[in-house]
């Protein structure tokens, strides 16, 4: 399943979405974890020093090898240079499953070791210096939405990607690239705005989104929540000793989170589970060459000199039901200079 948490700065949706990749690693679950927020603090949340956390590898930083490795042997795409974020897979492209080694894992993923298991852990690397005045930060979260439109994953396999604040998300087609999104919300009138933007946005898309409330105190902040998003509010999460702790850098056990806490992460993970059932890979594939097709008419051609829209594959439809023989045309080897 492919999990997104979004919702305004300050929300607590790192911390949310730290605490439920945790509770999925304590399962033994399969976990992919991406920081995709311009603000990368998901690698401190899930325990990794300051040094730890800086020496993650940036996923834009490795993005020709990501094109060149995901383009296989796809005949509709001449070169790596002439793909851009939105590029969907066809016959001959590879694609990337949660459980295997691939070079792009390889580049880009790093293990870390939680209480319950071991997930892979990506980033898309800080805003830099070099950055500043000539670049926007979704052209860094381009590698992570290339890497969703080749993505093969099953009902027992977790992607969970910590997306940018607010309503940011919606400036890439990425925001339709999951099977839920959780919207972290404080009980503010602020806390809410994030919501009715993001519903607004993802009305035509059949976004499923639920709304988990943070920081919640009492009944007064459950029913101001209940009463500005009605059915869409799942859970709420309250003050956490575990949680102080672990911001000071000292987490105990997993298991010590509070059972209040531990419930409601148990249901996150059983509403992601449900939104199984409605997963509709041709609407997938639609809505993968639905932006592509607008990103190359808005700056894709102009910028690789090429017509994208050949790039599309009618034939094709994204599906865990593929096997590796039935990517058709895939090149038998791969090679690139991976990093030390």
């Amino acid at each position: 399943m492919k999990i997104a948490f979004v919702g305004k700065g300050g929300s607590g949706k790192t911390t949310l979405s730290s605490l439920f990749i945790r509770h999925l690693a304590a399962t033994g679950a399969p976990v992919v974890a991406v920081d995709a927020d311009i603000n990368q603090h998901l690698g401190a949340a899930l325990g990794l020093s300051d040094e730890e956390a800086a020496a993650l590898p940036a996923m834009g930083a490795h993005l020709p090898l990501i094109k060149e490795y995901l383009r296989g042997d796809n005949p509709r795409i001449a070169s790596a240079d002439s793909m851009i974020k939105t590029t969907p897979p066809g016959q001959g492209s590879r694609l990337l499953r949660v459980r295997e080694d691939n070079p792009v894992y390889a580049a880009c993923a790093r293990p870390v070791r939680l209480d319950g298991d071991e997930i892979r852990l990506m980033a898309t690397g800080p805003f830099t210096e070099s950055d500043l005045g000539v670049a926007c930060y979704h052209s860094k979260v381009g590698a992570v939405e290339l890497c969703l439109n080749h993505l093969v994953d099953g009902p027992d396999e977790y992607v969970v990607v910590d997306m940018t604040a607010g309503s940011d998300s919606f400036a890439s087609g990425m925001f339709t690239r999951f099977d839920m999104t959780f919207l972290v919300a404080e009980p503010t009138r602020k806390g809410v705005s994030v919501y009715r933007q993001y519903k607004e946005y993802a009305r035509d898309f059949g976004v499923a989104l639920k709304v988990v409330g943070n920081k919640v105190q009492g009944e007064d902040d459950v029913d101001f929540l209940r009463s500005e998003v009605g059915d869409d509010l799942l859970v709420t999460v309250g003050h956490s000793d575990w949680v102080r702790a672990m911001e000071k850098g000292r987490p105990p056990r997993f298991d010590f989170l509070e059972p209040a806490n531990r419930t409601a992460l148990r249901t996150l993970r059983n509403a992601a589970d449900d939104s199984y059932a409605h997963r509709d890979w041709e609407r997938y594939t639609r809505q993968m060459v639905h932006f592509h097709l607008r990103n190359a008419e808005s700056w894709g051609n102009a910028k690789t000199g090429a017509d994208l829209a050949a790039q599309v594959d009618p034939g094709f439809v994204l599906s865990e039901g593929l096997t590796l023989s039935e990517e058709l045309g895939l090149a038998e080897g791969f090679s690139a200079v991976q990093p030390a």
